[in-house]
């Protein structure tokens, strides 16, 4: 015999906060009632390469195509405000609060794990999968159909009692639970993230072009970042906050009781020097457990040399010339573009020399424009 929606949800909301979630929605399973808008973005391309998202459209329209059968979705989601970070020093590199600690999606998959097995334990014939990040469902819209909170205009999910500072883990499961009201959307005339994003990559509210997202340019993207965009992406490295940042309900953000990771350096900030000339081995070592792992070394590094380049500072001039010889075009030409941006003598004549023997014709290019001043 099953237990009723109400004793399994009270259950299920008990056991989630032990573990560490702050706050539950749980919805009906159905059909995606954002659908439309989520295809209008991919007809217009703001997906940008993220090509998985245009193959798992069904299955992001409709749960019942990720599990059959799917009746209940429940939206978990767990702070990760670690505070204010301390100010750079000269030459640093700024990574996203996100990955700051431990990669999410190992802490939020082991957690959504634990619940699903309590679930299990409770209804032994339940049937359900679960997601961080990882599977095709649309977490934040989802979310955004229960009490947990309303998608703002960066499009970020956000909550009246802990701002936006949060990652979400889902289940679907065929039971029937439950259901919330759908929390209020209380952006009302803030445009606050839409000015402070420093590419516009918030089209319109709650319409963000990932094309322009710093998070994606420094993160998703495998390319040479478009040179127009370089300059804005300023000394970060892995990601962007800046929409998150000035968003008045961030006030409320709470410490996270997670562990924080080892002093004395600061997880907010890289020595781009030191990284500019990362091997592959030393990455991974490096990022192991970190998910600045996604963006690959050879992006890593690209991101490392646009920094460096927006510098300007007269330190940043031998890293990059050094870059020049990395074994990687897309680390090459970046630093080419960095050198540029420098435009000492010394930058000049690393990049004459590198000129006389280079032959990959993406990082020709950008020497010569390097050498023409057309940086930016």
């Amino acid at each position: 015999m099953r237990n009723d929606p109400a004793s399994l949800t009270a259950a299920i909301r008990e056991k989630a906060r032990a573990l560490g979630f702050f706050k539950t929605g749980i919805v009906r399973a159905g059909p995606l009632p954002d659908a439309g808008r989520f295809d209008r973005w991919l007809d217009e391309s703001m997906h940008g390469e993220m090509h998985y998202l245009v193959r798992q459209a069904d299955k992001r329209r409709n749960p019942s195509l990720i599990l059959p059968g799917a009746r209940s979705l429940v939206v978990v989601a767990m702070n990760y405000y670690m505070g204010e970070p301390p100010p750079p020093a000269p030459l640093q590199g700024r990574i996203s609060r996100y990955a700051w600690a431990e990669d999410y999606h190992r802490v939020i998959r082991a957690r959504l794990e634990e619940l699903y097995a309590f679930i299990r334990r409770q209804e032994p014939e339940a049937a359900g999968v679960y997601y961080t990040d990882t599977g095709p469902v649309m977490e934040k819209a989802w979310g955004a159909r229960t009490s947990l909170g309303w998608q703002g205009k960066n499009s970020n999910l956000i909550t009246r009692e802990r701002g936006s500072w949060f990652f979400l883990g889902v289940i679907l499961l065929d039971l029937e639970l439950e259901y919330d009201s759908r929390a209020k959307d209380y952006c009302g005339t803030c445009t606050r993230c839409m000015a402070a994003c420093p590419t516009g990559a918030i089209a319109a509210p709650y319409v963000v072009d990932a094309r322009l997202c710093i998070s994606y340019l420094t993160v998703e993207l495998r390319g040479a970042i478009p040179r127009p965009l370089r300059p804005l992406i300023g000394d970060r490295i892995f990601g962007c906050d800046d929409c998150q940042e000035v968003c008045p309900w961030n006030r409320f953000a709470a410490l996270s009781g997670e562990p924080r990771p080892a002093e004395p350096t600061h997880p907010a900030w890289c020595d781009l020097v030191l990284h500019s000339a990362l091997t592959r081995e030393e990455f991974e070592a490096r990022f192991r457990a970190s998910a600045v792992r996604r963006c690959g070394r050879d992006g890593f590094v690209r991101n490392v040399a646009v920094a460096l380049g927006n510098s300007r500072h007269p330190g940043a001039g031998p890293a990059l010339a050094r870059a020049l010889g990395d074994a990687s075009p897309l680390v090459r030409a970046h630093a080419a573009w960095g050198l540029g941006r420098i435009a000492s003598p010394a930058a000049r004549a690393a990049l004459a020399g590198a000129r006389g023997r280079e032959n990959e014709p993406s990082v020709i290019e950008e020497i010569d424009l390097a050498l023409a001043g057309a940086t930016g």
